[in-house]
């Protein structure tokens, strides 16, 4: 590997805690591979730097270093301090063998570990930790993880913890069976459909996230999943005008927005992309933020405010890969939550394969910038493509040299990448996204390509190519899931469009069917599958999941890292997550990227060509049209010992029970402590002995046969009194019988001492007599199944993980979507 260079940026197991990263020199502008975890933190632009020469500031996240190796170290001792509902999930989720379908990562688990060690570890283990708030009522706290490294499947170990503690035990208040998730969009809150139990696809089936047994307490979840604009607050002046209302109450707007979630108390909230939830600084108006970046953030947390004060929340969880709220002093500056109490970002997902690397260009064989980059690197920045697409310009009219030209290279590069997708025989196209700066400028790039003046043919398909503009779909989505009063409004949005001919489309379903092609761009038999162009304003809408992103164009201003990373974010997500069986690694997908600067980012630079992308792959799922084959099979929780009605139990039969008193502590001595060392002659004593004169021998008796009686009475048939008069007689004749047998004898032979050690080891005199008595009494095993899916069929198993069905036959070295006709260097 050259000096500088990086030959290969995945270096991480997804599944371990990281090993190694990458090293950033800012002196030498170059990158080294060292060993151990990242520091947890981010790099801001050094004020004053030109953007291009610019090394940048790390700054370091001190409470989530703080915080990490006090989880490491507690998640080595096997979490102590939690309840058994909890060590009992823990355990689940880092058990291989529940894994066949998708182990967890290890950022997902560290970021629920977190959350639970804040919640549950004792007190000593988080002395020194204050997590801050945010200024309001109610506590936040926030796991920052890289776009594509698994935040539903973390929010859903969220709610199977904090749901499954409440229905164990009801008078625990640090957990919650009420839950309210804010979406940032209905695309969103489409996807985070899968949080509900018992929906279709539902995250607990699909990635085995609540243990056997445990299915029925779920469906006791009270889960609302709402858009962020149902918390905006009613118009007075909305519906017809004798129907005017004043200003919303509290309570009302509560009663509005929780639905059937009205009735409860002590929410638990979860913000999904949570940065857009945050509190406006004091003196701080639209002109210093922007006025949708500050509505937005006003009444998403304003009505959280409101839930609080009429309900209450009980903890607050934000999920989000970019966790800054503007400062509102410079543009483009941001500050980070203070509240961050986990982080993995984006180089930590890049190293570990979680994510597509971003490959971004730095040469090319035209002229150069003054700081000598390549003019691709951030086409927005250069003075004639500047000036060109900020002007209110005619669709017909030709987009500027510069950017036609980075179309043909990009799109000559595309081309490749999908005749050999083509090739493999992948049924979707690979997808090219750009990122205008307004409205004008789309309609240009739209018009180019639907006419082929980007002379790519391939690639200039209207039917395959999808314009939209983000702040569109955002008002539309507020239109439908804005508050109203009275009826249903009418007006434009509910009109029917008529044409000469054909049905009547009206504008809703026109969105409607514009969000749903969105959203299902590269999934087979969807509106979406076909797409192979999407040419934006303004950023995609979050949740937009498309696995089949291959490259990007970016055709606006990015005045800072984050918004770098928000916009790359939308081509991130990973077609496979196969590991390769020799390195334990993921292997690289790649996304190619004209125009977004990111400064900070390491990038891949051995001079040869990665790897091609990952072959198509066969679902395994279940056939309807091959139900009549079909295999069932009885879906068995547990095995229920029947007992005869009459108990026997032969006490000359039975084995004895040894116990050593030695290991049982009856008195212990304290001393006060002078200078470090104790005081041996002020000693103080507790024992046991009134313990001894309190549990008489007939008490032992009935306790031992009341906790035995606990463990039979679900499966006994008969009478529950008989039951329990039959065990104190069998306890009776099992102690007189001598079979409990204490060393040293001298403990025998004290009647106080024998009921003192007897006392303090009843729990394993209880388990030697319900074994014995289980032994010669079982007439039959019963089988409990379970009660919502008592017969599991082969129709209903889990959609396995994609199989390859074809071999690479690209050689060795070779990149099938970077070659020489692109004549450009990443």
């Amino acid at each position: 590997m050259a000096a500088g260079t990086i030959d290969q940026l995945i270096i991480n197991s997804p599944y371990k805690e990281p090993q190694e990263h990458w090293s950033y020199y800012r002196e030498s502008r170059s990158f080294t591979r060292k060993p151990g975890r990242r520091p947890a933190g981010y790099v801001t632009a050094t004020p004053g730097a030109k953007p291009f020469d610019d090394p940048g500031i790390f700054r370091e996240l001190p409470l989530v270093n703080q915080i990490r190796p006090r989880v490491k170290t507690w998640r080595e001792a096997d979490y102590p301090g939690v309840s058994g509902v909890t060590k009992k999930l823990l355990a689940h989720w880092r058990d291989p063998e529940q894994r066949d379908h998708r182990r967890f990562f290890f950022c997902q688990l560290e970021a629920v570990e977190t959350l639970i060690w804040l919640t549950e570890a004792a007190a000593s283990e988080r002395v020194g930790i204050a997590v801050p708030g945010d200024g309001g009522p109610f506590t936040r706290a926030c796991t920052k993880m890289a776009t594509g490294s698994g935040k539903t499947i973390v929010m859903s170990m969220v709610i199977a913890w904090h749901v499954l503690n409440k229905v164990t035990y009801p008078q625990d208040k640090r957990f919650s069976k009420n839950v309210f998730v804010v979406a940032p969009g209905l695309t969103v809150k489409s996807r985070l459909g899968v949080l509900i139990p018992g929906s279709a696809g539902n995250y607990y089936d699909q990635f085995n996230i609540v243990p056997m047994g445990l299915h029925d307490q779920m469906q006791q979840a009270r889960i609302m999943v709402r858009n962020w604009h149902t918390l905006m607050p009613l118009d007075p002046d909305a519906g017809p005008k004798v129907m005017k209302k004043g200003p919303e109450s509290d309570e009302a707007f509560t009663r509005r927005v929780l639905d059937d979630l009205a009735g409860a108390q002590n929410l638990l909230v979860i913000n999904d992309e949570a940065h857009h939830a945050w509190r406006v600084p004091p003196k701080t108006s639209a002109k210093d933020i922007g006025k949708v970046e500050l509505e937005e953030a006003t009444q998403w947390v304003g009505g959280l405010d409101r839930i609080h004060k009429t309900r209450g929340i009980l903890a607050c969880y934000d999920l989000t890969a970019t966790p800054f709220a503007p400062t509102g002093k410079k543009s483009g500056e941001e500050t980070l939550f203070g509240w961050i109490v986990s982080d993995f970002g984006l180089n930590d997902a890049i190293e570990s394969g979680l994510v597509k690397t971003p490959r971004v260009v730095v040469r090319d064989d035209g002229t150069l910038t003054k700081e000598y980059k390549s003019r691709l690197y951030h086409i927005y920045m250069d003075d004639e493509v500047r000036d060109d697409i900020n002007r209110r310009a005619e669709p017909q009219e030709s987009l500027p040299d510069l950017v036609q030209n980075a179309y043909y290279l990009l799109g000559k590069d595309w081309l490749e990448t999908a005749k050999r997708w083509s090739d493999l025989g992948f049924k979707v196209p690979p997808v090219m996204i750009t990122v205008a700066n307004r409205t004008e400028t789309s309609a240009r790039i739209k018009y180019a390509f639907d006419r082929g003046k980007i002379r790519i043919e391939e690639l200039c398909l209207p039917e395959k190519t999808l314009q939209i503009d983000s702040r569109v779909l955002d008002k539309a989505e507020a239109r439908e899931e804005a508050p109203e009063i009275g009826e249903d409004a009418v007006g434009p949005a509910g009109e029917e469009e008529t044409g000469q001919s054909g049905p009547k489309v009206s504008k809703k379903d026109q969105a409607e069917l514009l969000r749903l092609t969105v959203d299902t761009v590269g999934q087979q038999g969807k509106p979406g599958e076909q797409i192979q162009n999407v040419i934006s304003v303004g950023m995609l809408s979050e949740g937009w999941d498309a696995k089949t992103v291959t490259h990007i164009m970016g055709l606006r201003a990015f005045t800072s890292q984050l918004l770098c990373e928000q916009v790359v974010g939308r081509g991130l997500r990973r077609t496979s997550y196969d590991v390769n069986m020799a390195s334990g690694l993921f292997e690289p997908e790649y996304v190619n990227i004209f125009g977004v600067p990111f400064t900070f980012l390491p990038h891949e630079g051995n001079g040869g060509a990665p790897p091609p992308p990952p072959p198509p792959k066969t679902e395994i799922k279940p056939l309807s049209e091959k139900a009549a084959f079909e295999i069932t099979w009885p879906n068995v929780v547990r095995i229920d010992h029947e007992m005869r009605p009459k108990l026997e139990l032969n006490t000359a039969s039975v084995k004895p029970l040894l116990i050593d008193a030695a290991e049982t502590r009856t008195l212990a001595e304290l001393a006060p402590i002078v200078d470090g060392k104790p005081e041996v002659h002020m000693l103080s004593e507790i024992n046991l002995q009134e313990l001894g004169q309190k549990f008489r021998m007939q008490r032992i008796v009935f306790e031992t046969a009341r906790d035995i009686y606990d463990q039979m009475q679900p499966s006994w048939k008969g009478s529950r009194e008989a039951l329990l008069a039959q065990l104190i007689r069998l306890v009776e004749r099992f102690i007189a019988a001598d079979k409990i047998d204490i060393t040293p004898p001298l403990f025998n032979q004290d009647p106080l001492r024998r009921r003192i050690v007897l006392t303090l080891n009843m729990n394993r005199i209880v388990q030697h007599i319900w074994e014995q008595i289980r032994f010669e009494n079982t007439l039959a095993l019963a089988l409990v199944f379970d009660t919502e899916h008592p017969i599991r069929s082969t129709g209903d198993m889990r959609t396995s993980a994609p199989t390859l069905t074809s071999a690479s036959t690209t050689a060795p070295g070779r990149h099938p979507s970077l070659t020489s006709s692109t004549r450009m260097r990443m």
